[in-house]
């Protein structure tokens, strides 16, 4: 390729993806591409275009999208995020500004490479920027709140790269409340299926409905964020790594459990494990009468919250002095 059909310039790229498109598609494969295509044409496409960018390729889950101008990236992933949230499908978001290689087909670099890489962290509906967006272009420019997610190391950049998380609700042209903020540094969880250990089909609206009646009671809580039913139902069936759901998912606790049913007793085993290190905080077994089935979901929901709730408040406080002061975000009673 000559000289003269590459083109080097200073960009700001968003990379996007949907979060835990692998376990949507074995889930509902027609569903999620059809989901997929709509968001792409009627919310992705037109935005993008609406923002001066550019969309560099498509990549089956997600895309690699090009803009003149930081603000204009920010702005346009905001404005994608406002829309795509009322969509089953939750896209997770990076944005860097770096110099790129454009061949005519497609753009090369780091500043490439380190967008597609920081899209990971933000979660499932979140927007994550580089330090090189956040410093030289947002800060004092931009209204908003930014959460310093610290250092982190990027496969195939050298060194470390300080990353941001835009803060849920934000505006990048309206103040962020408080009450938005306080909102925004709530512990995460999410609610896996219980598994049906009984054999039994019939028996799987009682495993599901104890799911989801737990769902339901920790999102009227308000000291937690609690992932969609429609996020964490697409692990059903599936081998779990909790590493990878809290990567997928944007969270920090993970609820799982068991149900075995034997004539008219019940046993329900569940765990909570803090995901990105895999470790479990807490776990306990019930075993009941089957006499009245909704009693018995009513019974065991309240239990579970109930004992999860404290749970979730020592470890968020044990993770709160194990940070230096200027970095604390675990959440504060």
């Amino acid at each position: 390729m000559s000289g003269d059909a590459q083109r080097r310039n200073l960009s700001a790229i968003v990379a996007a993806d949907v979060a835990g498109y692998t376990h949507l598609v074995e889930q509902d494969t027609d569903g999620t591409v059809v989901a997929w295509k709509a968001a792409r044409d009627s919310t992705i496409q037109p935005t993008i275009t609406e923002y001066a960018g550019r969309i560099v390729k498509l990549t089956g889950d997600g895309f690699l999208s090009q803009f003149p101008s930081v603000q204009d990236a920010l702005n346009c992933a905001v404005a994608m995020q406002d829309q795509l949230l009322e969509s089953p499908r939750e896209f997770r978001m990076g944005i860097h500004l770096g110099d790129v290689i454009d061949d005519g087909k497609d753009i090369h670099g780091e500043g490439v490479n380190i967008a597609a890489r920081i899209e990971s962290l933000a979660g499932p509906g979140g927007i994550c920027i580089s330090a090189a967006v956040h410093d030289e272009q947002v800060r004092n420019r931009v209204q908003g709140e930014f959460e310093d997610l610290g250092d982190h190391d990027v496969k195939r950049v050298s060194a470390p790269v300080r990353l941001y998380r835009i803060i849920a609700g934000a505006s990048v042209s309206t103040p962020i409340t408080p009450a938005e903020k306080k909102r925004a540094e709530k512990p995460s969880i999410a609610v896996l299926p219980f598994e049906n250990m009984s054999g039994y089909a019939e028996q799987e609206y009682f495993s599901d409905g104890i799911t989801e009646d737990i769902i339901n009671a920790l999102s009227r809580f308000q000291l937690f964020f609690v992932v969609s039913r429609n996020s964490t139902f697409s692990y059903k069936g599936q081998t779990i790594d909790l590493k990878q759901v809290s990567r997928d998912l944007g969270v920090r606790y993970v609820l799982g459990g068991r149900v075995r049913e034997a004539g008219t007793r019940v046993r329900i085993t569940s765990q909570l494990s803090d995901a990105p290190s895999g470790k479990q905080i807490w776990a306990q077994r019930y075993d009941r009468d089957l006499d009245d089935i909704f009693d018995l979901q009513d019974e065991i929901t309240r239990t579970v919250i109930g004992a999860i709730e404290p749970e979730i408040s020592r470890a968020e406080q044990d993770r709160a002095k194990r940070k230096p002061p200027e970095s604390l975000d675990a959440w504060e009673n």
